[in-house]
């Protein structure tokens, strides 16, 4: 978690050191489950190397929700706080290295660090940050084409399209494979005519 705000909010590193100790450090292979639907989420997920999906089942079929990659954090918020069966599967796409600091410890480090001066501040700014970027990805579902979805990951996340399987992107944009391999072979076409 600490690793959200060490480069903003240096003086977060005597406490990273507190809990380091803490914190459980995996390395672990693609297709690991690390939070499952239905169970209480129990530990905050900081992933060092590697990228991880939020997923749910649909009668059967998995629904990505969101990636996450290297210095990104995550757990099934609602699930964490209030002791509920998650929503969510957390599951590794590649070979990756993540740590996992126990709610705990997460409740402890949240106590001290508030009496920090401008971390909580910092943390409301990190929240609603992530707090619009999910409102904008909902309405994008709505509102625009799976097309149009498609562009705007190749022109604002362009690390997704080249580090996860297509059938996890198509997955993600609620397509076919086959949907978004004719998506795919349109916008080349279009590119051939300039």
């Amino acid at each position: 978690m600490l690793f959200h705000f060490k480069n903003i909010f240096p003086q977060l590193n005597s406490f990273w050191d507190k809990y380091l100790a803490y914190q459980q450090r995996m390395e672990i292979p693609a297709k690991t489950i690390l939070l499952e639907e239905g169970k209480v989420s129990g530990q905050y997920i900081f992933i060092e190397q590697g990228c991880v999906r939020a997923l749910f089942n649909n009668n059967g079929d998995d629904k990505t929700v969101q990636f996450f990659f290297e210095n990104e954090g995550l757990t099934s918020f609602e699930s964490f706080m209030n002791n509920t069966p998650s929503l969510f599967t957390i599951e590794t796409l590649e070979p990756s290295v993540v740590y996992l600091l126990p709610k705990k410890y997460v409740l402890q480090l949240m106590d001290e660090l508030s009496h920090e001066p401008g971390f909580l501040q910092l943390l409301l700014q990190v929240s609603s940050q992530r707090q619009v970027h999910y409102i904008n990805e909902f309405v994008s579902f709505i509102r625009d084409k799976p097309e149009e979805r498609y562009q705007k990951l190749l022109k604002e996340r362009p690390h997704i399209v080249q580090r996860v399987p297509q059938h996890y992107i198509a997955s993600y944009l609620g397509v076919s494979q086959v949907h978004l391999s004719r998506i795919k072979s349109k916008l080349a076409k279009g590119k051939s005519h300039f």
